[in-house]
């Protein structure tokens, strides 16, 4: 269990302990008790609750950064980034015009996305996410469907050949998407062979397509590609991506926008 000095996030030495990580890829408790005046029984503490959340992985003298072929527990990953997805939720909400179908799948950042457009009416939303269901439920919409199919327990994803068959009798106005991670040469990916099928399904259900990524998401790498990003519209996040990825998105075709900044063709930041 996580012990934050902020209810629902990491704590700031949690997060300064991840930054090194990813620069680093692996971390030693005696350097980092140094760097914190701290102890390195608290520094062991936080990598202990670290490992648990999945972020690292505990190794002799320190940890490293986890391995990529499972994700992050769902309530950490609410943590991350959480301005940042609020901000993009914003965003995105602003581009739907009212009395729109749209269908919004499973993640954080699309949840979102779904308080963002609690007040907007007349909307008809599909989802596989029974959290955005719970958050819809009272909203003035025109319609609520929610897919059947499994649900996975770790996160309220609705998944599988049901949840396939479900999302494909609609053709929408938006879909708007999330993902695990992102490479710097475009690749869309996630984790689950049975999400990343609806998520496809989601994509070819919509005139336009809007993936909705936090910068978090540029650090991580997963084993299942969605799609390309020539089937994206709007790339909608909340920090200007890395040159190589703002490249490839013109390239594509797919215009960036940055969640309290302007419109782009694409960044070319590092």
């Amino acid at each position: 269990m996580l012990a934050p000095d902020r209810a629902g996030d990491l704590s700031q030495r949690q997060a300064s302990i991840m930054a090194r990580a990813r620069v680093a890829g692996r971390v030693a408790v005696d350097e980092l008790a140094t760097t914190f005046g701290v102890t390195t029984q608290t520094i062991r503490r936080d990598l202990n609750d670290l490992s648990r959340a999945g972020l690292l992985a505990r190794v002799h003298g320190g940890a490293a950064l986890a391995n990529t072929v499972s994700n992050v527990d769902y309530t950490v990953r609410r943590a991350i980034a959480h301005d940042g997805k609020r901000a993009i939720g914003e965003r995105v909400a602003a581009m739907l015009p009212e009395g729109c179908s749209l269908i919004l799948n499973i993640g954080t950042t699309t949840e979102n996305v779904a308080r963002a457009i609690g007040s907007k009416r007349d909307l008809v939303v599909v989802t596989n996410n029974i959290h955005i269901a719970y958050i819809l439920a009272a909203a003035p919409l025109k319609e609520l469907f929610l897919a059947g199919g499994v649900v996975r327990q770790s996160d309220g994803a609705i998944i599988g050949d049901e949840a396939v068959a479900f999302i494909r009798q609609f053709k929408v106005d938006y879909a708007v998407i999330g993902a695990s991670a992102l490479d710097a040469d475009g690749a869309i990916m996630d984790f689950d062979m049975r999400e990343v099928a609806v998520a496809r399904a989601i994509v070819q259900s919509a005139r336009r397509v809007l993936l909705a990524v936090d910068h978090s998401k540029f650090e991580r790498t997963a084993p299942v590609r969605i799609c390309a990003l020539a089937e994206i519209d709007v790339f909608v996040t909340d920090r200007p991506p890395p040159r190589a990825f703002a490249e490839a998105c013109a390239a594509a075709n797919v215009a960036i926008e940055i969640a309290g900044g302007a419109t782009t063709e694409g960044d070319t930041s590092d």
